[in-house]
């Protein structure tokens, strides 16, 4: 619930789901690993990752490829809230990078640290909605509906948006 964007990693707010506080314990562990047995990690935190493949029927299906599906079905597509909610979102590619950066790098400063990794900037869901729109129309898919607009998901936070600035250096 921190209200400052970008998100940068040492300004952490109160978790507003059990999925966030998960997230917090692993970097809590990490700490505590790193102290007591001299046991090194770099903790990374992904913002919205998408990418080819993703299942849009998951039990942890991210908008992306679900509405994708949908407008591919010519299904209705939904909106939790008035769609100005924003998120920063990774392409995949970039989430392997950040991996394979983390668990090769020999810095020893880079060590029990933790690294957002994002684009650094955000896109509205409503944004998001008309570019899948388009690029599914660009490949021959067109869905003239428009989305269907629900009550506020309790527990989203309304705009994310990684500062990659630690990341990047």
């Amino acid at each position: 619930d921190h209200p400052a964007l970008p998100k940068v990693e040492d300004a952490i707010g109160k978790p507003l789901s059990p999925y966030a506080v998960t997230k917090y314990v692993n970097e809590l562990y990490a700490e505590v690993f790193a102290r007591s047995y001299g046991f090194n990690s770099v903790g990374l935190r992904y913002f919205n990752v998408f990418g080819r493949r993703q299942d849009p029927d998951g039990a942890y299906a991210a908008v992306i490829p679900k509405w994708t599906a949908a407008m591919i079905a010519n299904d209705d597509v939904y909106i939790n809230g008035d769609g100005e909610t924003s998120r920063d979102f990774c392409y995949i590619d970039n989430t392997v990078q950040a991996n394979i950066l983390a668990a090769t790098s020999t810095n020893p400063e880079a060590k029990d640290q933790v690294y957002n990794v994002a684009v650094g900037d955000r896109t509205t869901l409503n944004d998001l909605f008309n570019s899948i729109k388009s690029a599914l129309a660009e490949n021959d898919v067109k869905y003239d509906k428009e989305p269907v607009y629900r009550d506020f998901r309790e527990g989203d936070v309304r705009h994310s948006q990684a500062d990659v600035t630690k990341a990047k250096n």
